[in-house]
């Protein structure tokens, strides 16, 4: 496997979220070559802006989320006789959260906190949650071909990707950095819509 599945259990998400009131504060930025669509860029003040435990704990858990979401669009373009939709569904996925990626590992740096130090780093082991995909689910999708690989990609992308709209909203719920804020919301507009998407597709069939 080239990256490590992480899990992520939504009881130590909520947990440490409650820690936003006695968070610690720092700078964001990073943003330079994101393309926000509609939402208008950030401005020197925010910049500028704190974050807090729920900004970070965000950051640190959506990092290797959308890795893995990558990794799962990886291992289906690399098929053959895979539907032309999902083909180019799976292409807008690693286009759209490469960049993310790197734009909150630059968060991350400003921030000074290492990837390696995040609060997630004791929760391996435990069983998945935040719609990441199992050890013996992504071995499933690597194995697959044709149709049945469509289909559990299509499966797994769906909760993957609820998985990080629920993460996302209780971002905007308890979070403070404007960036971060900003792109929670983006991920909840962009992955409901691929959502409707894959779920089309899937009932297609």
């Amino acid at each position: 496997m080239r990256i490590r599945t992480l899990a992520l259990a939504s009881a130590a998400l909520s947990t440490a979220l409650l820690l936003t009131g006695c968070s610690p504060s720092g700078t964001s930025g990073g943003m330079a070559g994101m393309d926000h669509g509609s939402s208008s860029s950030s401005t020197p003040a925010e910049s500028d802006a704190e974050f807090n435990a729920a900004d970070q704990t965000f950051v640190t858990m959506m990092i290797p989320h959308h890795q893995q979401a990558i990794e799962m669009a990886d291992m289906l373009l690399a098929k053959d006789g895979i539907d032309e939709r999902v083909i180019e569904l799976a292409q807008q996925i690693k286009d759209a959260q490469g960049p993310e990626i790197e734009t909150m590992q630059d968060w991350l740096e400003d921030w000074g906190i290492s990837a390696d130090d995040s609060s997630m780093g004791g929760m391996e082991g435990m069983d998945h949650g935040g719609g990441m995909m199992s050890d013996d689910s992504m071995t499933a999708l690597e194995s697959a071909t044709g149709v049945e690989a469509t289909r559990l990609f299509l499966q797994g992308m769906i909760e993957h990707h609820n998985g990080a709209i629920m993460m996302a909203e209780m971002e905007l719920s308890n979070g403070q950095n404007p960036d971060v804020l900003e792109l929670a919301q983006q991920v909840i507009d962009g992955q409901k819509a691929e959502v409707t998407t894959m779920q089309e597709i899937l009932d297609s069939l």
